[in-house]
């Protein structure tokens, strides 16, 4: 270890000065009840703790934080525990989608207002994880991500079952009659049985697995389940480095790279991961100054086998990824698509890592030539009703939508389609083509996960589990589907999907990346001059901030004064 120099030691800014005011920030500290000599000299580590009794996910991160803090202790540090917005999706409305920005800032403001050398970041749930970083490498401070990891297995009538995706499979059976109420509320009690993350390929395990693979979490952390006790020892674990990380100063800026990006997107699309990481990707990647696009990834997922046989795409759970090696064993098989000198946050570069790392169930991690899907994790659409792009899950995909001609059904809200999509007089029919607008960042607000639309019951009895479904809104990474998401620009901002009509047609090709509204240019130029913009949703607070911030899909969805590299000077302390 480098000689310990106090000149890293930011916190000291605050508490060794022999001023009046150095005087009152280590009165009020033993006013806490530390001594002086708990922080003084000392690494003070941020524990920013999405702990709350309203997050499933994150149930155990209380307890967690206890053994983070232990290990902070044990190597000479001084924790201090900082709650933040816990992001728990499902409870959280409109959307978390619509709080990650402020989860980003409160993380930023956190770690920069306060007397902080490090942190210790504690999430999972989906939006936490890119919420959390997006404000840690903006601030940039030496930093470690602990995830919550994922809940434990469960099983019905003999089948395993994933948290998400079979809430969606097990409600279109029960409205289709073939689950009775009995078992509707067995099910309800049972298909969540512990605290953390879902455990299928849903976004929150993507985005732990891409945080892992960028090198901000240690090796192998993404996977451990919940409430494993090797949990409680990677809790300890992040907490004792985390101290010799400021020591070092080793912060994101200094190993956090264009190739570090790179891994985590081979890693997304080996993974079968959920298509909501290319918007907290692009928000990430815009933070540390890394210049990526839709395209670019959409070039990598076409190279990439997708290798990981778990739900929603395969037949396992993240708890069995955990038992077959977890992300150094899956990084394996990658080796050629991977740059191997890319380093974490400790200094070890990925070869290392992986060097003694090996695959001990290729049921859950596929070899190369017995890939899960021969269609990969993601593709970037463009065409006249999305310039900007789209994205769907090609696996998630009926073959027989990957290229279809259909009659469009508008729904101007989800409101409207709620109400409207089980009327028995509807005119639908399984080859239309649903639409819903006013889902989108600004519209919805926050573009919440109504991607997967629900089919018609009239059509479910007949059944029918699939059609092609379109919207400006997001999927669930648990839910599947012929799904295209994320149109850009979105309805509320004039995108061309604020003109289409119901009964236009309209046409996707996947091979050719592309969907089209079939209507000339000059009737879709009459209809553009006919639309007016929504009304505000928003007329104070948070929402009126985030409706004048936030940036479209294409681009990650941060708000616009947030995003870059411009420097932001430390707090005086007077």
């Amino acid at each position: 270890m480098p000689h310990k120099n106090l000149e890293n030691l930011r916190s000291q800014r605050w508490f060794a000065a022999d001023t009046m005011r150095a005087f009152a920030h280590r009165q009020r500290a033993q006013q806490m009840g530390m001594a002086r000599e708990q922080f003084l000299g000392k690494p003070v580590i941020a524990v920013i703790n999405t702990w709350s009794d309203l997050s499933p996910c994150h149930a155990h991160l209380r307890e967690r934080a206890t053994q983070v803090k232990a290990g902070i202790i044990a190597a000479g540090g001084c924790p201090v525990e900082l709650p933040a917005m816990s992001l728990g999706e499902v409870m959280v409305k409109p959307t978390t989608m619509m709080y990650r920005n402020f989860l980003a800032m409160e993380c930023e403001e956190l770690l920069r207002s306060l007397p902080i050398d490090g942190a210790v970041l504690m999430g999972g749930c989906d939006k936490t994880t890119p919420g959390l970083l997006m404000g840690a490498i903006s601030v940039d401070l030496p930093i470690i991500f602990c995830p919550a990891g994922p809940m434990l297995n469960d099983r019905w009538r003999g089948q395993t079952v994933g948290a998400g995706t079979h809430t969606k499979i097990f409600w279109d059976d029960y409205q289709a009659g073939e689950i009775n109420q009995a078992e509707w509320q067995s099910l309800e009690s049972r298909m969540t049985r512990s605290p953390g993350t879902c455990n299928t390929m849903g976004t929150a395990s993507t985005m732990t697995l891409i945080a892992e693979a960028m090198g901000l979490s240690l090796p192998g952390a993404a996977s451990i389940p919940a409430m494993d006790a090797a949990h409680s020892r990677l809790a300890w674990q992040c907490g004792h480095n985390s101290v010799d990380l400021v020591w070092r100063d080793r912060r994101p800026s200094q190993f956090l790279t264009r190739a570090s990006f790179l891994n985590g997107l081979v890693t997304w699309m080996a993974a079968g991961g959920s298509t909501n990481a290319a918007i907290h990707v692009l928000a990430i990647a815009k933070r540390a100054g890394i210049d990526l696009t839709l395209a670019e990834m959409d070039g990598i997922a076409r190279k990439i086998p997708l290798l990981v046989n778990i739900f929603p795409c395969g037949e396992y759970l993240m708890e069995d990824f955990y038992y077959a090696g977890g992300l150094p064993a899956l990084m394996t098989r990658l080796t050629d698509h991977l740059d191997l000198s890319a380093q974490n946050m400790m200094g070890q570069t990925i070869g290392e890592i992986i060097s003694t790392a090996k695959v001990t169930d290729e049921k859950v991690i596929r070899p190369l030539d017995k890939r899960v899907s021969p269609l990969p994790t993601l593709a970037v659409i463009f065409g006249n009703l999305c310039p900007d792009g789209a994205v769907i899950k090609p696996f998630a995909f009926s073959e027989k939508f990957l290229h279809h001609r259909g009659r469009a059904v508008v729904f101007d809200s989800n409101e409207h389609m709620l109400n409207q999509i089980n009327d028995p007089a509807l005119n639908i029919s399984e080859n239309d083509v649903l639409v819903l607008r006013q889902a989108g960042p600004v519209g919805a607000p926050g573009m919440p996960e109504w991607g997967a639309l629900p089919l018609p019951k009239k059509l479910l009895q007949q059944g029918v589990r699939d059609m092609l479904r379109l919207s400006d809104a997001r999927m669930s990474g648990t839910h599947f589907g012929s799904c295209i998401l994320h149109i850009a620009p979105e309805a509320a901002v004039g995108g061309t999907l604020a003109l289409v009509r119901t009964g236009d047609e309209i046409e996707f090709d996947y091979s050719m990346r592309s969907l089209k509204l079939l209507l000339s240019q000059d009737e879709l130029s009459q209809r553009r001059k006919d639309w007016k913009t929504p009304p505000p949703i928003y007329a104070r607070g948070y929402g009126k901030i985030y409706l004048n911030e936030v940036e479209q899909a294409n681009l990650g969805a941060d708000f616009r004064s947030l995003t870059g590299t411009a420097p932001t000077p430390e707090p005086p302390i007077y």
